[in-house]
């Protein structure tokens, strides 16, 4: 029986070219293709968008952001044992899909996309994706290529990710998104939705970059946020000791009796400005 787009369902494909997920690659596929659905419809039209893909493994989201109408599909994938299913894709939809066999924390991502508006839409592999989006974040140039990011991760990076001040799940992820893009939790998405199904739920996570964030070093800030929350328990004037301690909190009219977690994004910029 074909699935909703016309080509064959993912459990056949995934049996037919013996793609057993592996641990070590961060795998796990999505093979229900209504909900690989609603995540490429969580990033808005995709007329006439390119849209840069990571870990596609066997397909399930590339096919629903190719059958949702984008222009182009460019798609990253590590594991070669994949790219026959792939192929198969790019045979269904002439021109309009470009695997590339690669590792992506080593793919410069601007210079894959020339044409027209880019969006992010990625299921990321768990063991990357937090590393992967800080590197989209900290560009030195602004804005960047991309227009919007729709990425999955589980929950508790999800939750990391859109956290502000005073919430127990913010901290340097929080400050680094929420200075350069506007970010909201989507939708959550069960374990048994996924080959194999992980031992934690999934969440999907949607990131605006904002036009004009405080200007701000992003390697300050980077140094700021991983002293100040590598002790996140002691008061700032300890954590941020290595970097300028209560001087540098004093050029930033800061209270070095507060901690790491009650600071507001931009009073980090404040402090990385002052660096």
């Amino acid at each position: 029986m074909a699935a909703i787009d016309g080509l064959p369902p993912l459990r056949d494909v995934i049996t037919r070219h013996g793609l057993d997920a592996k641990k070590a690659l961060g795998q796990n596929f999505l093979l229900d293709l209504n909900l690989t659905q609603k995540i490429a419809r969580t990033a808005g039209s995709l007329d006439g968008v390119t849209v840069i893909e990571v870990g596609p493994g066997p397909g399930g989201l590339t096919r629903a952001v190719l059958s949702l109408g984008a222009k182009k599909v460019i798609a990253i994938e590590r594991d070669a044992r994949c790219l026959p299913a792939l192929a198969e894709i790019a045979d269904f939809y002439p021109g309009r899909l470009d695997v590339i066999e690669g590792d992506a924390l080593k793919t410069p991502f601007e210079t894959l996309a020339t044409e027209g508006p880019v969006k992010i839409i990625a299921n990321l592999p768990y063991n990357v994706g937090t590393q992967l989006l800080v590197n989209w974040l900290l560009p030195n140039a602004w804005p960047p290529f991309y227009q919007s990011m729709t990425l999955m991760f589980q929950r508790e990076v999800g939750l990391r990710i859109v956290a502000d001040a005073d919430d127990n799940h913010y901290g340097r992820l929080g400050v680094l998104c929420g200075w350069r893009t506007e970010a909201r939790m989507a939708f959550d998405v069960p374990p048994q939705a996924f080959s194999p199904p992980p031992k934690v739920t999934s969440s999907v996570v949607h990131l605006e970059p904002r036009e004009n964030p405080i200007p701000c070093s992003a390697a300050n800030l980077e140094k700021v946020t991983m002293a100040a929350f590598g002790q996140r328990r002691k008061m700032l004037r300890q954590s941020v000791k290595s970097i300028g301690g209560e001087a540098l909190l004093a050029k930033a009219d800061i209270d070095p009796q507060r901690r790491a977690e009650t600071l507001s994004v931009e009073e980090f910029c404040r402090i990385a400005n002052c660096l």
